[in-house]
């Protein structure tokens, strides 16, 4: 990672080569391994296309993280991408100048907040699994994470845990509850990565930072993004990342992993 260098001389997003046309991409299991650092090779392969059109990740993390996985100590990964969305885009930087925020707790309000909370963490404490962990519940600044076998899970229990997951479909058992106890709250509810599954308000999922490239034709610089790339790994629906992958606004491209982005970016693009 020491070997990376941020990109010195970008085009201004209006001067890029391929017009109106941002690319967006999931993080984990897109850019990156699950929770694990970006590839050198992924970061030029992007620093190349960044030469060509627009382009941002929409992650459902906490900027922290993103920072974590995708910059490095000495670069922040608002220079690297154009567009940062983290938490689906309620936290949003444009050319490392943050956006205007949301609030999870501020909309569901305190009250239904504990009430969540509580069923959330009888539920996991009564979940029978191979192995628990810790931190089960998650808050985030536009959503909260839920993980039946807790987010402090090593690499290789992270990887044991999605595959018992698939056999007995533990997150979608718990989503299911959640949903039958509060059908009131207006809240949905996701799957993503490997242990865990996200909660929002309606409308808060990763078609959320659209809003902000829809509004991008009125900054100063601005471009009216005609055309809107998202490469996604859980894209069947569930997934986190089937709405944006969905949207009539996008041009969805499934991907199996970062080498796979990698390989389509390269054909799609010519880099």
């Amino acid at each position: 990672m020491a070997s990376i260098v941020a990109p010195s001389v970008i085009p201004a997003l209006s001067e890029r080569p391929i017009k109106n046309t941002v690319v967006l991409f999931d993080v984990d299991e897109t850019l990156t391994p699950a929770r694990r650092a970006v590839a050198p090779e992924m970061l030029h392969l992007l620093s190349a296309l960044r030469h060509k059109v627009a382009i941002g990740y929409v992650g459902g993390s906490d900027f922290a993280k993103q920072q974590e996985q995708l910059g490095t100590p000495a670069i922040p990964v608002t220079t690297l991408f154009d567009f940062c969305f983290a938490e689906n885009g309620l936290v949003a930087y444009r050319l490392g100048q943050p956006l205007a925020s949301h609030s999870f707790i501020k909309w569901i309000g305190e009250d239904n907040y504990k009430r969540l909370v509580r069923f959330l963490l009888h539920y996991v404490a009564d979940l029978d699994l191979p192995i628990k962990r810790g931190t089960f519940v998650e808050f985030r600044n536009g959503m909260i994470n839920v993980s039946p076998i807790g987010r402090n899970a090593s690499n290789q229990e992270r990887a044991d845990f999605n595959a018992y997951d698939d056999e007995h479909q533990v997150r979608a058992k718990f989503i299911e509850a959640v949903k039958k106890e509060f059908p009131d709250l207006g809240l949905t509810y996701s799957i993503g990565g490997m242990i865990s599954f996200d909660v929002f308000p309606h409308g808060w999922n990763k078609t959320y930072c659209l809003q902000h490239i829809e509004n991008e034709k009125t900054l100063p610089g601005g471009v009216e993004y005609t055309t809107i790339h998202f490469f996604g790994d859980k894209t069947s629906p569930g997934g986190n990342d089937y709405e944006l992958y969905d949207d009539p606004r996008t041009i969805g491209h499934s991907v199996k992993g970062p080498a796979d982005t990698m390989a389509q970016l390269k054909e799609l693009f010519g880099l």
